[in-house]
């Protein structure tokens, strides 16, 4: 198997994040600027599952080279899982994260605490150019607020309360929420199933 793992993301951060995570593997992390790509995916999909690999094959198409891509987005319960794959874009174009959250606020005005429970969720995709595409997820469940709270995090996190901490998204520290993320579950997943298409076994690298 091609020992190159393109990350699709122009997001240079997300690539060091990705190195560091990946370090012990026998895999060279690239990204799309490195193999000059510039192709954007339309996202099409109506689930993360989709949207995930969709732009895993087509970039493993691409480059021939083994594909990591997510997509990831916010489901409310109360709002048959939306705004879903429409997080980024939710209320329409135009509008910047804190229009997005008030206009979801505004939303469920009607429903009480109880009725609030939410999802972060995130799917990573793997493919194999020329081969099958394997898809592994993370979430982390919480609770929306009526109003926002804390200053760190982006999107939704500041109306997102997850009880376990006491806390939004955007009251947690970016080390502990970076450990306890639906992006981080879905990281750490992915580089399992990393593992298993490498044969790596855990005890040979110890070993060597």
């Amino acid at each position: 198997m091609n020992r190159t793992l393109l990350v699709a993301t122009h997001n240079q951060g997300k690539i060091l994040e990705y190195r560091e995570l990946l370090a012990d593997l026998p895999l060279t992390v690239t990204w799309l600027d490195a193999e000059q790509i510039d192709l954007e995916v339309a996202e099409t999909g109506t689930t993360f599952a989709e949207n995930a690999a969709l732009k895993a094959e087509t970039y493993a198409r691409l480059s021939g080279h083994l594909t990591w891509a997510d997509d990831s987005g916010l489901e409310v319960d109360a709002l048959d899982g939306a705004p879903g794959v429409f997080s980024a874009r939710y209320g329409g174009p135009g509008l910047n994260d804190v229009d997005r959250y008030r206009r979801l606020l505004a939303a469920l005005s009607t429903f009480g605490p109880d009725q609030r429970t939410a999802r972060f969720r995130c799917v990573v995709a793997i493919a194999v150019p020329a081969g099958p595409v394997y898809t592994v997820e993370g979430a982390i469940e919480g609770v929306i607020l009526d109003e926002p709270r804390g200053a760190y995090g982006f999107g939704y996190d500041p109306v997102f309360y997850v009880p376990a901490y006491s806390a939004t998204m955007a009251e947690l520290l970016p080390a502990v929420k970076n450990r306890i993320s639906h992006r981080a579950l879905a990281a750490i997943s992915a580089r399992r199933l990393l593992r298993e298409m490498l044969g790596y076994d855990e005890r040979e690298r110890k070993a060597t």
